[in-house]
């Protein structure tokens, strides 16, 4: 929502912006998922590796249901994906298709429900983590929303639940601008039915021919690629040199990032399960922002350095000191101003989780951090995954599974807007996310919202066995930081 939302990152030179409204977005609206996509769905067959996550927005009133219902319309009406089912490919040799849902129905998206008395925040938590686990409906459209009611001090929630397939954290985020308000008592908006054009329904012959012709246009374009490569090192042969370093560089590269074989590093978090847990942390914007500037990095470090840096802790506290951790971070690969869609890739790499000096750890952690921005195995993750997919589905999700257990845990980070929002006339007063796990021991995944970041910390109890301490831990880390830095 960066037209409703200001910058938040010490780093990223541009001023505050003031309030403004929702304007038009390009749409991702391809007919066909990406690869990345497309791997997502598939290994999914595993439980364990459920993409779907969720987002808790907590409201100081209950929103006007009949007129947050008319704007999720709305919302359905402006972006596909949101009103169609996924439709599998012809033996998995391209990726499913989206086709709209000629039975949608709205009031299936979008419930209302209640916490018993008290209504309090645990209860809350409790309540949301359970929803969010529960699987989507695979032959629906990919997401629920939940009104939640009963809060304590007449409070409300709106639980967000998305499949992964839909959009990644930032289209969202920017999704989000169909139903969110600048002020409580915004003028309503025009209504819609959703009777968007259907999907031609298409014979068996035609799919097939659909089915093959894309991966041959998928090879077809790895081949011109390659053909243009090879002109151009035929006319300019000094850089032949260059290329083999480069491509030296990328297969070392890829081994780190896609074929690492050690296990995951901490000796405490080895068993994942499905049990579920949420806590929350709260930290002003401008502690994270001074810290940055003081160490010399930006508020993305300060969140990654506190999150390794009270995994550390815990371990210590548990008898089991560690020196270092796998972490699990999407990198946004997202150029344009678009709604909806994936534009990321995952990456991963170790991290410092010793709890001494912390600008030394935060130093460590900026090196880590620009070192895998920087890997070159990022590029060819989408056109690998066109590959990998063709696999049995049984083979595909061992190796992801494989590939999983070498993580400890997961970070990510979004950005919201620094001034007041309404929802139905509801005034949001935090937002905490619960990031897909996916096989990790936890996903800490932050939301900056007027001036507070808003963490949602998403737990395997299996794995982590006292949530709560691992939350207390985390937070003590973060005032280190902040009381480090002066």
């Amino acid at each position: 929502m960066d037209d409703l939302m200001a910058e938040t990152e010490a780093d990223s030179g541009h001023p505050e912006t003031k309030p403004r409204g929702p304007r038009e977005r390009t749409v991702h609206n391809e007919r066909r998922m990406t690869d990345v996509e497309a791997m997502m769905w598939n290994v999914e067959k595993d439980p364990y590796l459920s993409s779907t996550f969720g987002s808790i927005t907590i409201l100081d009133r209950s929103p006007d249901f009949d007129r947050y219902r008319r704007r999720l319309i709305r919302m359905v009406h402006k972006i596909p994906r949101l009103h169609q089912k996924v439709v599998p490919a012809l033996g998995r040799l391209a990726p499913p298709e989206w086709h709209d849902d000629p039975d949608f129905d709205i009031d299936y998206h979008v419930r209302r429900i209640a916490v018993p008395p008290p209504g309090t925040r645990r209860q809350l938590f409790d309540m949301s983590t359970m929803l969010v686990l529960d699987p989507l409906d695979r032959t629906r459209p990919l997401w629920e929303f939940y009104v939640i009611e009963g809060l304590e001090g007449g409070r409300a929630a709106i639980l967000q639940k998305m499949h992964h397939t839909i959009t990644d954290g930032e289209g969202g985020i920017r999704m989000s601008e169909q139903f969110i308000d600048l002020t409580r008592d915004a003028p309503d908006v025009d209504t819609y039915d959703i009777d968007a054009e259907q999907t031609a329904a298409s014979n068996i012959l035609a799919t097939a021919a659909d089915t093959l012709s894309h991966g041959w246009r998928r090879t077809m374009g790895v081949g011109q690629r390659a053909l243009a490569n090879s002109a151009e090192l035929a006319t300019h042969p000094d850089r032949l040199r260059s290329v083999g370093s480069d491509l030296v560089e990328t297969a070392r590269s890829a081994v780190r990032q896609l074929t690492v074989t050690d296990s995951a590093h901490s000796p405490l978090w080895g068993h994942r399960t499905l049990r579920r847990h949420l806590e929350a942390i709260d930290v002003p914007l401008d502690d994270a922002k001074r810290v940055a500037k003081t160490f010399g990095g930006s508020v993305n470090d300060f969140f990654v350095t506190g999150a390794a840096r009270g995994a550390g802790r815990y371990h210590r506290d548990q008898g089991s000191p560690i020196a270092t951790l796998r972490m699990a971070m999407p990198i946004s690969t997202r150029t344009d101003d678009s709604s909806g869609g994936n534009s990321f890739v995952p990456t991963r790499g170790l991290v410092p989780a010793w709890d001494d000096d912390p600008a030394a750890q935060f130093a460590a952690v900026h090196e880590r951090l620009t070192a895998t921005k920087g890997e070159k195995a990022i590029g060819i993750i989408e056109p690998l995954a066109g590959f990998i997919n063709v696999l049995p589905t049984s083979v595909l999700v061992r190796f992801a599974r494989q590939q999983v257990e070498t993580v400890d845990f997961t970070t990510s980070n979004l950005r919201a807007a620094p001034f007041d929002l309404y929802i139905a006339g509801g005034l949001i007063e935090a937002n905490y996310p619960l990031g897909p796990l996916a096989g990790t021991a936890f996903n800490l995944t932050v939301m900056s919202y007027r001036g507070v970041l808003n963490m949602g910390l998403h737990v395997d109890t299996g794995a982590v066995q006292d949530p709560a301490r691992l939350r207390d831990a985390i937070a003590e880390s973060y005032d280190e930081l902040v009381a480090a830095a002066g």
